[in-house]
């Protein structure tokens, strides 16, 4: 059986603020744990309101590691006013604009895994162009258009060590599906031919590549 969260991780998982389903959760979590050994930092892109950060964290936390997550807090292009998954309550109504990072330090601490993540508040091309250290697991969980979704994957793919997990999330071939789950597919077929990376598992649109050679 694959590791699996402690009831109360999970439970503060399925109630905190967020889309991914529980399912991919779980695989998300079990990925973590195995990324855990190689004794790096955890790390993704895109944290919103910090659900699937609590798995990170937790996994992070058994292994002695620390996760990081990467986001600069606005929302992505699918979560602004008039889009299917926005949010009003992610509103600062003193500017007008989304800011979700309160709501991911409450999540947090309701969880008590505060100490066990380092969050990044940035643009991931920017925050990616200083980072230096190698990585044991990077998520790609961020925007979903071909420029957001490649920026992720240039700047991020090159720090997962050997041996280290690339996790892409939103992965849908079906091109009806070309504004959620395009850009990520592709990025995920670009990884696959760069013959760095091998696929190790899929969970709905959750997919688990190995790096197995240089490069992205």
């Amino acid at each position: 059986m694959p590791p699996a969260p402690k009831p109360e991780i999970l439970a503060a998982f399925e109630a905190a603020k967020g889309f991914m389903p529980t399912g991919e959760g779980l695989a998300l979590y079990a990925t973590a744990v195995e990324a855990g050994r190689l004794g790096l930092p955890l790390l993704e892109v895109g944290t919103y309101c910090g659900r699937s950060t609590i798995l990170l964290a937790d996994a992070a936390r058994a292994a002695g590691v620390t996760a990081l997550t990467v986001d600069h807090h606005r929302g992505s292009e699918e979560q602004q006013p008039g889009w299917e998954y926005h949010d009003p309550e992610t509103v600062d109504p003193e500017i007008g604009l989304m800011d979700t990072l309160p709501t991911f330090r409450r999540t947090l601490h309701k969880a008590g895994l505060e100490e066990h993540v380092v969050a990044l508040v940035g643009r991931s091309p920017q925050v990616a162009k200083i980072w230096g250290t190698p990585l044991g697991l990077v998520f790609i969980d961020g925007g979903h258009t071909d420029e957001h979704a490649t920026g992720d994957y240039e700047g991020w793919a090159p720090h997962v060590a050997e041996g280290g997990l690339l996790l892409i999330h939103d992965v849908f071939p079906d091109p009806a599906d070309e504004f959620t789950g395009q850009a990520p597919y592709r990025v995920y077929l670009r990884a696959l031919t760069s013959g760095a990376f091998t696929e190790v598992s899929a969970t709905d649109s959750l997919r688990v590549l190995r790096r197995t050679g240089a490069g992205i």
